[in-house]
């Protein structure tokens, strides 16, 4: 077990949903804190507020993808990569956890709940490394958070993505 591993155990022992351990774990890597997002983030927690839909592993990391490639100001573009790493993941998410347990809805994976903090460790731990995979290969530094507008004049377009020639 890694010290990623053993910090979700202690996020999850302190009752931290899996959508706001992905969050928390990002943010310590950044070395920040953001409480109003942390609570934020519990809203997709067991299925999109205790609904049962949507594993909040998988939303919660979309969120984190975004933390990194979103548009957050009026002065900063969304990386236009962000589309592509939400389908990655979203793909993966299904292939390897979809297929693990029968659907990615969060009352189908957990079941009779027996083997609840088994299977969801497993899946934010899975899903954690799947997102900073995706992040690298997109170039990003998740040590930081820097978000900086893409310059359009350098690559010849206006900033509807355009062509200038």
């Amino acid at each position: 077990m890694d010290q990623t591993q053993l910090r979700m155990m202690e996020l999850s022992y302190h009752g931290y949903y899996c959508s706001q351990i992905l969050m928390l774990l990002a943010l310590e890597t950044q070395g920040k804190s953001n409480p109003e997002l942390i609570r934020a983030m519990g809203g997709l927690a067991h299925g999109s507020g205790f609904a049962g839909g949507i594993c909040g592993t998988l939303t919660g990391a979309a969120c984190l993808l975004g933390l990194y490639a979103g548009k957050g100001t009026n002065d900063e573009y969304e990386d236009e990569r962000l589309k592509y790493m939400l389908k990655d993941l979203g793909d993966w998410f299904e292939q390897n956890i979809g297929n693990r347990y029968g659907g990615i809805a969060c009352e189908v994976i957990v079941g009779d709940r027996t083997e609840i903090r088994q299977r969801c460790g497993a899946i934010v731990a899975e899903t954690y490394a799947k997102v900073m995979e995706l992040l690298d290969a997109s170039g990003y530094d998740v040590t930081r958070w820097e978000v900086t507008p893409l310059d359009f004049q350098a690559l010849g377009q206006d900033q509807g993505g355009k062509s200038n020639a």
